[in-house]
């Protein structure tokens, strides 16, 4: 059976290095994108754009097929949610995942098993938004007391021009012939 939230929190070891995140441009492609990820990678389950009973079907269909492949499941909610749900991790700002965009919101963090730092470089998520760029992405994520998860623009080729091993992606994998492997 699959570890849920309990069992893992406090710390994950080790953190996967690669992250799928939902959202509503991806969903249809969702199931085949978790088929392909390296086993040991991670689904950070958002979905915003259900009403909640879909919203905990949908999560429920996923983090199956998730766990049958390997991978570690991070609900979009409180800890509490999380808990109930049976995911691995919380993603939000009071989560075991934190989203964070500023050095203000890295010092908000608290005891976060990682943090989510975005967007590194321009993507279709925040369109016009001001992306990080690779010297200011290192400069903050060097100030963390967490492990940085690279998101905005990512995907395997920016992770490796990045040199950095913990990336997360939407739109990174929808396409199939992309390799994944960082």
């Amino acid at each position: 059976m699959a570890r849920c939230y309990s069992q893992v929190v406090p710390r994950l070891k080790p953190l996967p290095a690669i992250w799928l995140f939902s959202d509503a441009r991806n969903a249809a492609g969702l199931g085949a994108a978790l088929r392909r990820l390296p086993r040991g990678s991670g689904l950070v389950f958002r979905h915003y754009h259900l009403n909640e009973r879909e919203r905990r079907a949908e999560f429920v269909r996923l983090a199956r097929l998730a766990r049958a492949c390997g991978h570690v499941v991070a609900l979009a909610g409180s800890k509490a949610l999380a808990r109930r749900w049976g995911a691995n991790l919380a993603y939000g700002p009071r989560g075991d995942l934190v989203p964070v965009h500023s050095l203000r919101e890295i010092g908000r963090a608290g005891q976060a098993q990682a943090v989510v730092l975005s967007p590194v470089y321009l993507t279709r998520s925040h369109p016009g938004a001001v992306s990080l760029g690779p010297l200011k992405f290192r400069m903050l994520a060097a100030r963390a007391k967490a492990p940085v998860i690279a998101l905005g623009g990512m995907n395997a080729a920016t992770a490796l021009r990045l040199k950095w091993r913990h990336w997360g992606g939407i739109d990174a994998f929808l396409r199939q012939t992309e390799s994944l492997e960082s």
